[in-house]
């Protein structure tokens, strides 16, 4: 399973590197890694997603608070949360394809950031989710290069999960 950690850590220079060490050498990989500042001076959040078992996750959260400048960590996993992904895609988009291509970046309501007679660039912004399905959909016209951040993630204060609102609204319809 994977997991979505968010992690407070002082803004020193050094923390991610100690932290990419603990994962290294405790043989988990980091598949998704974004950072930056948080809502306080002085403090960056750390959100990434690593796969394990809840054990693991266990021991590797107790590890990370043994770090000098780790102030907290959450395991948001299955907290319900609000997550954004950042995506730019390069895709082949000549005379005789460029309007279906359009069409599909209206239809994911992404953004054209440039374009010449052969390619278009698309910005997307959204869930995990929304990034696999536009890039699979566009992969047809030929893509040239990807650019993607890391997962980001802010728990719901309202606690609504919205992953559950939408099993709930397609037994409905």
């Amino acid at each position: 399973m994977k997991h979505t950690l968010s992690v407070l850590v002082e803004d020193e220079a050094g923390v991610l590197t100690r932290i990419a060490g603990l994962f290294a050498r405790r043989g988990f990989n980091i598949e998704s890694l974004a950072v930056g500042p948080a809502e306080q001076v002085g403090v960056s959040r750390i959100t990434m997603v690593v796969p394990g078992d809840d054990n693991s996750i266990e021991q590797l959260t107790k590890q990370l608070y043994k770090l000098i400048n780790v102030l907290k960590v959450n395991d948001i996993t299955q907290t319900p949360c609000v997550e954004r992904e950042l995506m730019l895609i390069k895709v082949n988009a000549n005379a005789s394809n460029r309007a279906e291509v359009l069409e599909l970046v209206q239809v994911f309501r992404a953004k054209i950031v440039d374009m010449s007679e052969e390619t278009v660039t698309v910005e997307v912004v959204g869930d995990p989710g929304k990034m696999v399905a536009i890039f699979q959909m566009l992969n047809k016209f030929g893509i040239r290069e990807v650019a993607r951040t890391g997962k980001i993630a802010l728990t719901r204060e309202s606690r609504v999960n919205t992953e559950y609102l939408k099993s709930l609204e397609a037994k409905v319809f």
